[in-house]
Formats: C-alpha cells, structure tokens, sequence
C-alpha cells in the first residue's frame, strides 16, 4: 500500500511539473495538434473566399502596390448567401460576419483602406464606386458603411499560370525565328496578325462612333465592351458587352451641338485630303515590296548575296593580269563604245525602286502636260 501510494505522488508531482514547463495537461479537451491546426483555419477560410467569384472585387493600387479588394457589405452579403464557407472555421463558424472579419484584420489577411481621393469631382454627382488609389484606413475595424478591404496575401497560383509561364521563353524564342520560317508559315503568321489588328481597330472605331452618335442625337454617354482599354481588368471584365449606367449629368444641348459641328469639319476635312488613286497605288506598292522582303527572305539567299558581294569586291581590288597590254593602252583605245540606252539601263540599276518609280511618275506627268 505504502508503495502504491507513493507512485501516485510521484504521478501527481510529474504531471503537475510537466504542466508547469509547458507540457500538454492530460485533462484538456484539445491536444496541441488541433490547436495548432486552428491557426490556419482562418487562412483556408481566406484563401477559400478570395477564390469565390460570387465575391465583387477589384484590383487599386495601395502604397505602390497592386492589391485586390472588396467592399464590407459586399462580404457580409457574400457569407450570407454562401454560409456553408463557413464550415472550413470548424469551431467558429458560428461567429458572426463582424468577429470573422476582425479576426481576418488581426490575423493580417485582410487590411482595411480608404479611398485617396474624398472629394467629388467636377462634373460628377458622387464618388467612384470603385476606386482606383487606395490608403490604409487608421481603424482596423470591419464596417460595412463605404469600407474597402484589401487582402494581404499572395494568391496561390493555379497550374495554368505556371505552365504558361513556361511558355513565354518559347513563344520569344520563336518570334525572334520569324526570319528564317518556310513561307507558307509566314503567310499564314502575317494574315493573322492583319486580322487581329483589323479587328481590334474596327471594333474600337464602330464603338467611338456609336458613342459619339448617341451622345450628339441622344445626350447618353453609351460605351459598348467598357473595359476593353482598361489596364487592371480581369479577362471575364474585358469581354463584357454591356455598358455601364451613365452615372454623369447629361450634356448640354450647347456642347452637342459644337461636338457635331466639329465632327462635321473632321470628315470634311479628311475626305478633302484623301489621297487619289494614283497615291494609294504607290503606298501600296511600297508597303507590299517591304512586306515582299521580309517574307522572301532566307538565310540561304542572304549568304549567296554575300558571297556575290564578297567576291566583286576582290574582283575589283586584284589586278587584270590575263590582259597585259590593257595597260599599255591609253585611256582611250581601253574604252569601249557604249551605247546611250545601254548606260541608262546600267545607271537605273544602281538606283533604289523609289527613285525609280518617282522618275517613272514625273514621265507621266510631262506626258500628260504635253497632251
């Protein structure tokens, strides 16, 4: 009994001295790994809502930094919609919107900003909704009355970015290899490319003219595919047709008057310094011989014309030993006749094609005066 007695106090003065040391109490409910574990929990949780598209959010630069942020009644009505993101809190996902979010603010995932710009704008009725400076707010405090809130993490990137980002050596690779691609290759390259720049310049023209028609006829402010010049939109905000609600006062019948008259004098203006035919066909000439010299360009080509140079020059310094009375000839029995024709033809050779086509023209022009 005496023995059994004292292996329990000597029990009890471990237990209690492994308590004191900081050692785990046998008695508590949570072992060290759960409490451990519940540290990252509001990082999940974080990293859980930011990836949720129900989630309205917009990219601003804070301090010289490009973050994303939401708006604090954004975030409330996002858990209230999506209350099962709360399960990944285990324990605390019966806490309120306001305790999860100054949890988020006191654990560093979130800080809250404000806008750097307070004051309207002239010619606005109120502020941007979504501004495009941000500042860190003194009071880290969740509030849902015109609070932005940035989160401070950095985005786990998905397995698409990181391949593509592979990707790009390549791609610059091959686009410094253009010279040297088979021909088809490089049509097919080149009407490409047309097409895409056709297409981005047609489509922003038919939008600045449909704006300016409805602006001139109407007095609305209408841009079709709003964001598509916009340089901190996502891919899915750059594709949206739709416009924006004018949020502007509407314009004067003054000042949609003298933007039509001045549109008027613009047309007037181009059309009455268009280039005729006879222009048009010589830029089109020029731009398609350039454009010939880049797509009939090969290496094998470019090392035959320097061979052909090479070796005209060392033509031309060696002395003409297969003619030794050459010499002795003078300067002129050495000449041979030529005929007037056939120097013209050797002159006009060493001429570029500009020079050639603007003689060609000024040829027609004399013609043309004498008829």
């Amino acid at each position: 009994m005496k023995k059994s007695g004292g292996a329990e106090k000597k029990r009890v003065r471990r237990s209690s001295g492994a308590t004191q040391n900081g050692g785990r109490d046998p008695n508590s409910d949570t072992p060290p790994r759960r409490q451990a574990a519940k540290k990252d929990v509001f990082q999940l949780f974080a990293e859980k809502v930011r990836d949720n598209k129900d989630l309205v959010s917009r990219w601003a630069v804070l301090q010289e930094t490009r973050v994303e942020y939401f708006k604090g009644k954004d975030f409330v009505s996002f858990l209230r919609m999506h209350p099962e993101v709360k399960e990944i809190l285990e324990s605390d996902r019966n806490l309120e919107t306001d305790d999860i979010a100054n949890t988020l603010l006191r654990k560093n995932l979130l800080v809250r900003c404000d806008r750097v710009v307070k004051t309207v704008r002239p010619g606005k009725k109120k502020l941007s909704t979504w501004p495009a400076h941000l500042e860190i707010f003194p009071e880290q405090v969740f509030s849902e009355n015109d609070a932005f809130f940035a989160w401070t993490f950095v985005k786990r990137r998905p397995l698409w970015q990181t391949l593509l980002s592979f990707c790009w050596p390549v791609l610059t690779l091959a686009i410094c290899l253009f010279p040297v691609y088979p021909h088809q290759c490089k049509l097919l390259i080149l009407y490409s490319c047309a097409g895409v720049l056709l297409l981005i310049l047609s489509l922003l023209l038919v939008r600045g003219a449909i704006f300016g028609a409805l602006y001139i006829f109407l007095g609305k402010r209408v841009w079709f595919f709003p964001n598509i010049l916009a340089e901190e939109a996502t891919l899915r905000e750059l594709f949206r047709f739709w416009p924006k609600k004018d949020e502007d006062e509407r314009p004067k019948w003054t000042a949609r008057v003298f933007y039509a008259i001045v549109s008027v004098l613009v047309i007037l203006l181009l059309r009455h310094h268009a280039p005729d035919e006879a222009a048009r066909a010589r830029y089109q000439k020029r731009v398609s011989n350039i454009i010939d010299d880049v797509l009939e360009w090969s290496p094998r080509l470019a090392l035959s014309g320097m061979m052909e140079k090479q070796q005209t020059v060392v033509n031309g310094t060696e002395p003409n030993s297969s003619f030794p009375d050459a010499s002795r000839k003078g300067p002129e029995e050495t000449a041979a006749p030529s005929d007037s024709v056939g120097e013209e033809t050797v002159v006009l050779e060493h001429y570029a094609p500009e020079v050639i086509e603007n003689l060609e023209d000024a040829d027609q022009h004399k013609h043309d005066d004498h008829v």
